[in-house]
């Protein structure tokens, strides 16, 4: 099941990051999904399956935006590794 979410945007926005309505809404989409990530609201897993992106991408592209994998130590360390 999937459901869509309408967000109100002044037309200003799509003109100053040079996008699109469909652009914008992926750029929304995938900002959100790294920052719930982030944030440990959401799994890896979870957030790449949203993208339509398999784990490994999802974590590279987390990475760039800031995202930090491993910051429970070893256990945080032995999950994550026992995905790939």
């Amino acid at each position: 099941m999937h459901a869509s979410i309408s967000v109100d945007c002044p037309e200003e926005i799509l003109l100053e990051v040079h996008a699109s309505r469909e652009e914008f809404a992926a750029i929304l989409k995938e900002t959100t999904a790294v920052a719930l990530f982030r944030q440990g609201r959401i799994s890896s897993g979870l957030a790449a399956k949203w993208l339509g992106l398999a784990r490994v991408p999802f974590l590279l592209k987390a990475m760039e935006q800031g995202a930090r994998l491993l910051d429970q130590g070893e256990e945080d360390f032995r999950r994550e590794s026992s995905f790939l």
